[in-house]
């Protein structure tokens, strides 16, 4: 007989008046559990053991019958399987995983329940039982592995963040109890369950389930200025009480007079008062039920999740009528087609810093001057001849204080334009210097991107004091999920912080008129999210520029998002280009990088954004340097070399380019390796333009050639046919020709590309293509344009003759 000691595990309110109990094991006695609930009058009623095939639901299995196993898919929170009609498998360590994929004897067989769709596997239980249980998850036809749910009875993470299912042998469905309460149990108070009596009782906090984070509303939320009256309104579900102090700028913020808000449903509180109050200041403050899943402070000033604009990171937040700023006489901007874009990315004040125009200190620091300097003949990003910018985070971020440098990915508030970069805080000036910086931009032909940071918040949390549990992914002792590695995880499952993150976006497209957005560590988003934020944006604005960064320390998601319509850093291609200047590189790789990670990562030519530096890490020419104290600020001939191959190759490539900003400066960063509060090394000294001409003329002349109508081979809206691009590699090499437009698919012009990252020169044999006459447009040291198709010594015999860490570009038109 078995002795495996049953414990009580957790327990949750899957509805306000019933829920489910788990032990850590199969409960096996005749009476049921002695169950009790703790923290107010009601009482545990109903006590029942769940239906096998419910639990199969939850967990993924059920024990059907003796020596008999299904593994069940519940369609119902990926609705889109269903209905995209795909094919779904079983995998796990006991069939391959990936192997699995389109193998008869694992895929899972359709069955209607109830008017809802599963799909179901049975067989012979014992291989999923062995050592100690199976790991197990369900993936499609086309490699997409379905999501665990956070809340599943069964989930587990590996070291390396991978979440699975588990099939634990001793726990078949009779672990688990359904109860129904006495009535519905008040969110506003502390509940528990205790199971036995005595000191030996065991107790655990009783969570709401998924009901509690599919809570929400529809009405419009934060501050609402009309002619007569201003509504506040705030979404706190479990709050007791919240209380609202509105005041003048001038006020002593420690002598606030906080009125009381009234509850109206549905998590909402609200408060009117009378006359418009654009421009006033106001906190909110509030208290909950006290526990390990609750964060709440009666004491703490909340900055409102949907503030308009504020002081600072503390708050307050600042009472903002859009209908006070006027839309008369702003530019319009269409986006470019994807394959045409040319993205910088770049940080307000590392462009400004040392821009070269006359401007006041603390014009220097944001909004205005950037918006000044873009009007300038000579401003940087139009120097180097990109067509989008993509700005890192300007919502407001944890800084200290106005004058404080950070990179912003510590966000405090999705809505507001960062106050430190606003002339005057404390007015709100932020949010119409805003508008014109982007209005700026897009006289001189701009797209504007923002990086957007949701995956989670800086300091201090507000979100956290107005509900811990609702808001963040925690586990059931209150402990905070921290995949983003900054101290705390959205959780998108919430109904009310998918709304958030979406309405702000609408906001910054609407009233900012942004052009697109880069989502930070995208994977904690989550596809599901990224589908339903793709959907409400393109709604708005269909050309609306959308970019994944597809990771976090969880996982990966690049090739997941193939269907969608979002683009993805391409870390692949990164970590392939800096190792292919140094000379390493198969020819298979080499192959698949140039031509847009197709098949894998990319269905479509632009959704692979190729990069090789970006604001993360070391910069390029510290990380690629042969000094060997990883200093880059005097490169070697062999550095500039290498980055001269780096940027043809990128701009050769399928796929949308992205720079950083100062990588055609040699732009160093004293070979530190996380700079993000550090702007004295993130500044751009656009004096190294004088102290290295070449390679800053090298870029332009790449990006302009890129763009012009003669650089339309490198350009594709859709994925060129088989023999578009004819490789010649030479033998024993990482070095090889292309020839753009092989098949003559795209009439007769026709480009030829070399890279030799070797330190020998090379011949490059070109067969047949080595009879025609090429014109030589650029070599290793500058770009030179079209010149008289004279006898080029590079061509000797067929083959193409390449120095070390050399290249070349040429082109031929009909008849050559």
């Amino acid at each position: 007989m078995s002795t495996t000691k049953v414990e009580l595990v957790r327990a949750v309110l899957t509805e306000p008046d019933r829920g489910l109990i788990e032990f850590s094991a199969d409960w096996r006695r005749r009476q049921p559990p002695p169950l009790h609930l703790e923290g107010g009058p009601c009482t545990l009623e109903e006590l029942q053991p769940t239906d096998p095939f419910d639990y199969g639901a939850a967990s993924g299995y059920f024990l059907q019958r003796r020596g008999q196993i299904a593994f069940v898919l519940d369609t119902g929170p990926v609705p889109w399987v269903a209905e995209e009609g795909r094919e779904i498998y079983l995998a796990g360590g006991f069939n391959g995983w990936q192997e699995a994929v389109g193998k008869r004897d694992w895929k899972l067989r359709r069955q209607t329940i109830d008017d809802r769709l599963y799909f179901v596997w049975r067989g012979p239980v014992e291989p999923f039982f062995a050592d100690g249980g199976q790991r197990f998850k369900f993936v499609t036809d086309r490699h997409e592995w379905l999501p665990v749910p956070e809340d599943a009875p069964n989930v587990v993470r590996d070291a390396g963040g991978h979440v699975n299912r588990v099939v634990v042998p001793a726990k078949t469905g009779r672990h688990l109890f359904t109860y129904h309460v006495s009535e519905p149990l008040d969110l506003h108070l502390n509940w528990l369950v205790r199971f036995g009596e005595g000191d030996a009782a065991q107790r655990v906090p009783l969570l709401p389930g998924r009901f509690f984070r599919e809570l929400g509303t529809d009405l419009p939320l934060g501050a609402l200025p009309g002619e007569e009256e201003t509504i506040f309104r705030l979404f706190a579900p479990r709050a007791q009480w919240v209380r609202l102090a509105v005041f003048d700028p001038l006020d002593d913020p420690e002598a606030l007079e906080w009125g009381r808000m009234e509850m109206i449903g549905d998590g909402v509180w609200e408060a009117r008062r009378e006359g418009n109050l654009h421009g006033l200041h106001y906190w909110y403050r509030l208290d909950g039920p006290k526990g390990p899943l609750g964060h709440f402070d009666g004491n703490f000033r909340i900055l409102d999740p949907y503030a308009l604009a504020a002081v600072s990171r503390d708050g307050p937040g600042i009472v903002i009528d859009r209908g006070r700023y006027s839309e008369e006489g702003r530019p319009g901007h269409a986006n470019p087609s994807w394959e045409e874009i040319v993205v910088l990315e770049a940080h307000v004040r590392d462009l400004l810093a040392h821009a070269p125009l006359s401007l006041k200190p603390d014009a220097r620091l944001g909004f205005t001057g950037l918006a000044r300097w873009v009007e300038q003949e000579d401003f940087y990003p139009s120097v180097l001849g990109i067509n989008a910018l993509e700005l890192q985070p300007i919502q407001q971020n944890d800084a200290a204080s106005h004058e404080e440098y950070h990179w912003g990915y510590m966000t405090t508030n999705y809505f507001a334009p960062h106050s430190g970069y606003g002339l005057d805080p404390a007015a709100g000036s932020q949010v119409q210097e805003f508008r014109e910086l982007v209005d700026a931009l897009h006289r001189r032909g701009f797209s504007v991107i923002l990086d957007v940071v949701y995956n989670h918040v800086g300091e201090p949390a507000h979100l956290l004091m107005v509900d811990k549990y609702y808001y963040f992914e925690v586990d059931q002792d209150g402990h905070l999920s921290n995949w983003s590695g900054c101290g705390n995880d959205l959780c998108t499952g919430a109904k009310m912080a998918r709304r958030l993150v979406i309405d702000s976006l609408v906001h910054l497209l609407e009233f900012y008129r942004v052009d697109g957005f880069r989502f930070d560590l995208a994977e904690l988003l989550g596809k599901p999210f990224l589908r339903e934020i793709e959907a409400a944006l393109k709604k708005v604005r269909p050309d609306v520029i959308l970019i994944a960064e597809p990771w976090s320390f969880r996982g990966h998601i690049g090739p997941e998002l193939r269907d969608t319509g979002f683009a993805s850093w391409n870390d692949g291609y990164r970590n392939f280009l800096r190792e292919y200047v140094r000379g390493h590189g198969t020819h298979e790789a080499i192959v698949h990088y140039f031509t847009g990670s197709p098949g894998h990562y990319a269905s479509w030519p632009s959704q692979t954004v190729n990069y090789a530096e970006s604001h993360d890490d070391r910069a390029w020419i510290d990380l690629l340097t042969e000094h060997s104290d990883g200093i880059g600020v005097r490169p070697t001939w062999a550095d500039i070399r290498r980055t001269h191959l780096m940027a043809a190759f990128l701009l050769c490539s399928t796929g949308m380019p992205m720079l950083h900003a100062g990588v055609d400066l040699l732009h160093s960063k004293q070979g530190v390796n996380n700079t993000y509060q550090r702007g004295d090394l993130n500044a751009l000294d656009y004096r190294r333009a004088v102290w290295y001409p070449s390679t800053h003329d090298f870029f332009r002349a790449w990006i302009r050639f890129r763009r012009s109508e003669q650089g339309a081979l490198l350009r594709h809206y859709r994925r060129p046919e088989e023999g578009f691009h004819a490789f010649l590699f030479a033998n024993g090499s990482a070095a090889f020709a292309v020839v753009f437009n092989a098949n003559g698919e795209r009439g007769q012009a026709q480009l030829l590309a070399a890279f030799n990252p070797g330190t020998d020169p090379i011949e490059i044999d070109l067969g047949g293509w080595g009879r025609h006459r090429w014109v030589r447009l650029a070599d290793q040291d500058r770009f030179v344009g079209a010149v008289p198709a004279l006898p080029d010594p590079a061509f000797t015999g067929g083959a193409v003759y390449l120095p070390p860490l050399g290249l070349g570009l040429w082109h031929r038109t009909e008849g050559d």
